[in-house]
């Protein structure tokens, strides 16, 4: 695989002109950590400059919403959660998905076990705490799924806490749950001296409601443009060179990404285990998205009883135009 895309990139960027490079700003979904490495690995590694473009990665935060920014002009092309993407799309913005380098889920409810939660029936009428900004999608569908509302805790319906990106709420006891990510928010649990025989999680992807996360995307008036997809073809070649490259060298990734982190507020333990759940996340994707994973994806949010993330069937809502040529 790391051959394959040393050689795409090669092929792609000896197609491009050998004059100035080719601009692009990435819009990433949340602050510089390994959540991102592959493209750190490309920038500092210098597969985007092998590939004649030079690559501005702009970190995300609290208050950066990449749908808001792409929609503004401030980016290229974001990193974004589908089901944000999608309804971004039907909201009017006419994101594209033009590839998916994690092809599985990150996300999972992390529960106090002495709560007495044994099993998903065992979420009703409790408090459980949620992100917002588009990430709240997967939670709503999946209590859809299982005929929970969400109009606050009483039999059939639980209290959503609007969560911080802190894991203070389960910490405190505020929320019987909240949401985590395996590769960041639980670990910071476990950080703060909670043992994991005193948890129990539940995985999105075990539950049958997984939703695609961390994919590329952009306006898709751009990708009439042939000169757009080459650059972007060249784009996610190299994105993908840096992927492999940190799947493989975890611990030198996130060494890298603390480089890049101008914070100072990531540390090394955390970063070297983030990147090794990361990389069980982006292992098996090439880049292009399954449609399989993109149907599933769908399904699930349509499957959201009265308050669906979306309302039909997306057209248009991902293409393998720009991941075609990447491969090639």
């Amino acid at each position: 695989m790391k051959q394959t895309w040393i050689a795409a990139v090669a092929a792609l960027g000896m197609a491009s002109p050998a004059l100035a490079a080719d601009e692009i700003k990435l819009q990433l979904k949340w602050v510089t950590q390994a959540q991102f490495a592959g493209y750190y690995v490309a920038l500092e590694n210098g597969y985007y400059e092998e590939a004649d473009l030079d690559v501005t990665i702009m970190p995300g935060g609290p208050d950066i919403a990449p749908t808001q920014v792409i929609a503004g002009g401030g980016a290229d092309v974001i990193v974004e959660w589908m089901p944000a993407a999608l309804s971004a799309r039907e909201n009017g913005l006419p994101l594209v998905n033009i590839a998916q380098p994690y092809k599985s889920s990150g996300m999972m409810l992390t529960c106090w076990k002495d709560a007495g939660i044994e099993g998903p029936e065992d979420l009703d009428n409790r408090t459980l705490g949620v992100w917002f900004f588009g990430n709240e999608f997967p939670f709503l569908a999946w209590m859809s799924h299982l005929d929970i509302g969400t109009d606050g805790k009483a039999e059939g319906s639980v209290e959503v806490l609007k969560q911080g990106f802190n894991v203070d709420p389960l910490l405190q006891r505020q929320a019987d749950c909240i949401s985590t990510m395996t590769y960041n928010e639980y670990g910071q649990v476990l950080d703060a001296g909670v043992d994991p025989s005193e948890l129990i999680t539940f995985k999105y992807e075990d539950q049958g409601v997984a939703m695609l996360e961390d994919g590329l995307y952009v306006l898709e008036e751009n990708l009439e443009d042939p000169a757009y997809v080459d650059k972007m073809a060249r784009f996610v070649a190299a994105s993908m060179q840096g992927w492999k490259w940190a799947e493989e060298n975890p611990d030198d990734a996130a060494m890298i990404v603390l480089d890049y982190d101008e914070t100072g507020a990531q540390t090394e333990a955390h970063q070297i285990r983030m990147m090794g759940e990361v990389a069980k996340l982006t292992a098996g994707s090439n880049g292009a998205l399954d449609p399989a994973d993109y149907q599933r994806t769908v399904d699930t949010l349509l499957a959201g009883g009265s308050d669906p993330v979306i309302t039909k069937q997306p057209e248009g809502a991902w293409t393998h135009v720009v991941s075609d040529a990447a491969l090639k």
